[in-house]
């Protein structure tokens, strides 16, 4: 006998009287014995959960208290050492509906990582993309291929898949920022790589520059170096200033105030971080975005093909996400899954509401599957 022919079939098919489903007979539950067999599945008795009318996401919108989050990194900051094995000290957001997977979305990773004074992580590389923000708190450097990067508050930091990369803390206080990766979707298409790199940095890799090399490069508005030419499918620039991002998104509401149309909707200011070299997204599977609402307004409600995280940079307000409905504060971060319903409101009395998002969208764009619905505010 071959041996696939005693492999227990995981194919369990019933005939049921519904509609769009053919009558049952005895002749079709044996049909259905030959094809569990042969590990066979008609479409008729799945096109509802494989190709529903709209998508119905796996993910649940849901939210979690920055300061709980601070909380328990400070105890395994205690606890838990940062060397290898652990590698890093990052923990990572688990959806309650994606069955326990350290998933946030199907296809995105958002952890809280937590570095002691004096300590460092441990320098490795990976083809996921990543970046980190830093809601709170300064004194942590990046090195990236040997360019030493600041942390600081505000500060957004990507990373193209295959770079070399450590941390370490040259403060005297521990410091807390979020990391967000890919790590769902590369791991569902089954193409990560991993290597771990030297157990120290150089002395040299532990100068404190006020701009990395990257910056001194690349960190000037409309102008590019020409001695770089061609595009790179991630950012060459490693760190997006606080201050800029803020400034651009003040000048949106100011020239809102003056008549002009510079705001996606009244009171609802965004920026997108690019790459340099080609205009587009920083990461070729991840997009990253900062959003102000001033104080009172309320954004547009918008449906979108793929999921994101928020986190609260700044402020108070309500945000809603399909049937959920939460009052959020700095450094609280929750999900939009696919197609789910998402707006957000100041509250009054609040200079504004600043949000942090990133999404899966240029995975959608990238196979045309993108699809956007918008309501009016």
């Amino acid at each position: 006998m071959n041996v696939i022919d005693t492999v227990p079939s995981p194919v369990h098919l019933t005939a049921e009287a519904a509609p769009g489903q053919p009558e049952p007979t005895p002749a079709l539950e044996q049909l259905y014995r030959g094809f569990e067999q042969e590990m066979l599945v008609p479409l008729w008795t799945q096109i509802g959960d494989l190709m529903p009318l709209h998508p119905k996401s796996k993910a649940g919108a849901h939210l979690w208290r920055w300061d709980r989050l601070v909380q328990l990194a400070e105890e395994a900051g205690r606890i838990v050492p940062v060397g290898r094995g652990g590698e890093r000290r990052a923990i990572a957001l688990a959806n309650p509906t994606l069955g326990g997977r350290p998933f946030a979305t199907p296809t995105l990773w958002a952890a809280i990582q937590y570095l002691m004074p004096g300590e460092d992580a441990p320098e490795h590389r990976h083809s996921q993309h990543a970046f980190r923000f830093v809601v709170e708190g300064e004194g942590v450097w990046t090195v990236v291929n040997g360019d030493s990067v600041r942390m600081s508050r505000g500060d957004f930091l990507p990373q193209g898949g295959w770079n070399w990369h450590a941390h370490r803390n040259a403060a005297s206080k521990p410091m807390a920022w979020i990391d967000g990766l890919d790590i769902p979707f590369a791991y569902y298409t089954e193409s990560q790589f991993f290597e771990f790199g030297r157990e120290s940095l150089s002395a040299a890799e532990r100068i404190q520059p006020e701009y990395s090399r990257s910056e001194r490069l690349w960190a000037y508005p409309g102008l590019r170096p020409v001695s770089q030419p061609g595009e790179q499918p991630a950012t060459p620039l490693l760190a997006y200033r606080w201050v800029d991002t803020d400034r651009a998104l003040n000048e949106q509401l100011a020239l809102e105030a003056e008549g002009c149309a510079a705001t996606l909707s009244p009171g609802h200011a965004a920026v997108r971080y690019t790459n340099p070299t080609n205009g587009r997204d920083v990461l070729p599977t991840i997009r990253t975005e900062m959003h102000r609402v001033r104080s009172g307004a309320r954004t547009q409600t918008r449906r979108e093909v793929g999921s994101s995280v928020f986190q609260v940079f700044d402020g108070q307000g309500t945000v809603t996400v399909g049937d959920r409905q939460w009052q959020v504060r700095r450094g609280d971060m929750f999900v939009v899954p696919s197609w789910q319903a998402f707006s957000a409101q100041c509250d009054a009395g609040q200079a504004s509401l600043d949000l942090f998002r990133f999404s899966d969208t240029p995975i959608f764009e990238a196979v045309h599957a993108y699809r956007v619905q918008i309501d009016a505010a």
